[in-house]
């Protein structure tokens, strides 16, 4: 498969990834348990992702993987929010 085609591959599944990771963090309190859990129990799905579409850990990917990471965090409070209010 095309490195740049798994890159956008992995980025979309790690978009997806934490959107219910970010939903949970945004009803917790913040840099607690639950929250620093909500924020690194993703990375080892990531770093899974990483291996098993061969993309490695070369520079040119960590904006994108870090913009599809936060991203998602992002969006799952986000949706937390409007739904709370």
């Amino acid at each position: 498969m095309n490195e740049y085609l798994s890159l956008a591959i992995v980025c979309i599944l790690v978009f997806f990834i934490n959107i219910p990771f970010g939903y949970w963090r945004y009803g917790v309190k913040k840099f607690s348990l639950q929250w620093f859990l909500a924020v690194h129990l993703p990375i080892p799905l990531v770093v899974a992702l990483r291996y098993g579409f061969h993309l490695g850990f070369q520079l040119y990917t960590y904006p994108f993987m870090i913009f599809a990471f936060f991203s998602g965090q992002w969006l799952g409070a986000r949706i937390r929010k409007k739904k709370t209010n």
